[in-house]
C-alpha cells in the first residue's frame, strides 16, 4: 500500500504478462502485414481493385495492433517525475481509439451496403472467395495468438476484436461468394456485410463503454464503494472514513484514497495495515493509495491518519508553518502515532 507521495511501488501489475502480450501482438501483425503485402502483390499484377481495396482494410488492423504493442509497451514503463502512474493509461486510450475506428469502420460498412442493396454491381465471386479464404487462415491464426495473451486488458481485448471481426468480415465473405456463384444473386454481398458490421457495432460499444468508465474515474464493477466504506467505517478502531475515492488505472489496476480518522488510543499504523488486508478482500487489491487526512498541502510530510485544522491565513508562512507542526505532532502523540516534528517542519518551511 502507497501513500500519497509514493512512486511506483507495487504500480506494476501483470509486467511479465505485458511482455507476452507484446509478443504475440507482434507475431499477429506479422501475419497481417504479410497478407496484405501478398493482396497488394496481386491485387497490382491482375489490376483488381477488390484487392487493393481490401489491402486497405488490412491496414487498419495492421495500425490496430501496432497501436496495441506501442500502449503495451509505454505502460510497463516506470513511472518518474509528474507521471506518477506512469504512462498506463495509454492501454486504455489504445483501447478506445481501437474501438473507435471499429464503429467507423461499422457506420461505413452500413452505407456503402445500403447503396449496394440498392444498386448490386457486379461481384467477381470467384476472386472475392479466394481471397477470404486467405484471410479466414491468416484471422484465424491471429485470433488463436491473441487468445492465450491477457483476458483482462483492455488493449489486448480491443486488438483482439479487430481481429475477430475481420476473420467474421471474411468467413461472411466467402459465405456470400459461394451463394451467389450458386445463385447469381449479386445481394448476398451487402447483406453479409450488414451482418459483420452488427457486428462490429457490437464490439465497439464494449469498448467505448469501458474505456469511457475508467476515463472518467468511475469504480471498477467488482467493487462497490458504497461496501467498501461502510467495512472501512465499521472496522474496530476506526471513528470516521470519508472522502472516499475508488477508480481505475488501467486494466487490473484498482486504486483508492481516503480520509480515515481513528480513535485516540488506536494504533493508527495496525489499523492501516488491518484496512489494507480488508481492501484486498474486497478485491481492491493492496495498490490503494492513502491520502492520510493532513491538510492536503502538507499531506506527504505526514506520518499519520489524523485531521489537522488550516491556521490562520493572516499569519505568515513561517508562523503557519511552525504552528501547523506543532499541531500535528501534539495530536499525533497523542493518538499513538507519533510523527518527525523536525523534519516534518524542515520540509514544510522549504515548500512554503
Amino acid at each position: 500500500m502507497s501513500g500519497p507521495h509514493g512512486h511506483g511501488h507495487g504500480h506494476d501489475p501483470g509486467a511479465g504478462d505485458g511482455v507476452r502480450d507484446r509478443r504475440l501482438l507482434a507475431v499477429s501483425l506479422g501475419l497481417v502485414l504479410a497478407f496484405m503485402a501478398a493482396e497488394v502483390a496481386v491485387g497490382l499484377a491482375a489490376d483488381s481493385l477488390a484487392l487493393l481495396a481490401d489491402a486497405g482494410h488490412m491496414l487498419t488492423d495492421a495500425a490496430a495492433l501496432a497501436l496495441a504493442i506501442v500502449a503495451s509497451w509505454a505502460a510497463a514503463r516506470p513511472p518518474s517525475g509528474r507521471w506518477t502512474f506512469g504512462f498506463k493509461r495509454g492501454e486504455i486510450l489504445a483501447a478506445q481509439a481501437n474501438g473507435l475506428t471499429l464503429l467507423a469502420m461499422a457506420v461505413a460498412i452500413v452505407y456503402e451496403a445500403v447503396r449496394r442493396l440498392l444498386d448490386p454491381p457486379d461481384v467477381g465471386a470467384a476472386a472475392v472467395g479466394l481471397v477470404a479464404a486467405g484471410g479466414i487462415v491468416v484471422n484465424l491464426a491471429a485470433v488463436a495468438l491473441l487468445a492465450r495473451a491477457r483476458g483482462g486488458s483492455l488493449n489486448v481485448r480491443g486488438a483482439y476484436l479487430h481481429m475477430v471481426t475481420d476473420l467474421a468480415a471474411f468467413v461472411g465473405t466467402g459465405a456470400a461468394a459461394g451463394l451467389i456463384l450458386l445463385t447469381g444473386w449479386d445481394r448476398f454481398d451487402p447483406v453479409a456485410s450488414l451482418l459483420v458490421a452488427g457486428l462490429m457495432l457490437w464490439a465497439s460499444a464494449g469498448l467505448l463503454r469501458e474505456s469511457a468508465r475508467i476515463l472518467l474515474l468511475a469504480a471498477p464493477e467488482s467493487v462497490s464503494p458504497e461496501e467498501v466504506g461502510s467495512a472501512i467505517a465499521a472496522h474496530p478502531g476506526v471513528v470516521d472514513a470519508h472522502d472516499l475515492h475508488v477508480w481505475t488505472v488501467t486494466s487490473g489496476f484498482p486504486a483508492l484514497s481516503a480520509h480515515v480518522l481513528v480513535e485516540p488510543a488506536a494504533d493508527c499504523h495496525r489499523i492501516r495495515l488491518e484496512l489494507e488486508r480488508l481492501l484486498h478482500e474486497k478485491q481492491v487489491a493492496g495498490r490503494a493509495a492513502w491520502t492520510r487526512a493532513f491538510d492536503e498541502t502538507m499531506a506527504d510530510l505526514a506520518d499519520s491518519v489524523i485531521t489537522v485544522p488550516r491556521t490562520d491565513p493572516l499569519f505568515s508562512p513561517v508562523v503557519n508553518a511552525v504552528v501547523l507542526q506543532l499541531l500535528a505532532y501534539y495530536v499525533a502523540k497523542e493518538r499513538g502515532c507519533p510523527i518527525d516534528f523536525p523534519r516534518n517542519l524542515a520540509k514544510t518551511l522549504t515548500v512554503e
